[in-house]
């Protein structure tokens, strides 16, 4: 089953962002120093980076029973918002939800 979330935020403190984003890598015992480095230049650089590095999709299914995570991906971009733009239609995407045969979920 495929799940999309299509999500418009404003950000309204960019360095609160980078500072949390900044934050976790310090946090993340996982990563190199290279691999740290690289990402700290990410978020620092571009505050879109900073906000994808937060977002975990697994956080957004882990605790749902009966559910087990395959695979996901996620990106974020700045982007200006106008909501009575067609282009913003939420909706247009999905499908006929009166089709069994139509075997994605949309959530939006």
């Amino acid at each position: 089953m495929r799940v999309r979330v299509d999500l418009v935020l404003e950000v309204d403190d960019e360095q609160a962002v980078t500072g949390a984003a900044l934050q976790a890598l310090a946090d993340d015992a996982d990563l190199s120093d290279a691999e740290r480095a690289h990402a700290e230049r990410a978020v620092t650089d571009d505050t879109a980076e900073a906000l994808a590095y937060l977002v975990d999709p697994f956080d957004l299914v882990g605790e749902v029973p009966g559910v087990e995570l395959q695979q996901a991906s996620w990106s974020s971009e700045q982007t200006d918002y106008d909501p009575d733009s067609p282009e913003w239609d939420l909706d247009e995407d999905d499908g006929d939800e009166s089709d069994p045969e139509d075997d994605e979920m949309t959530v939006g």
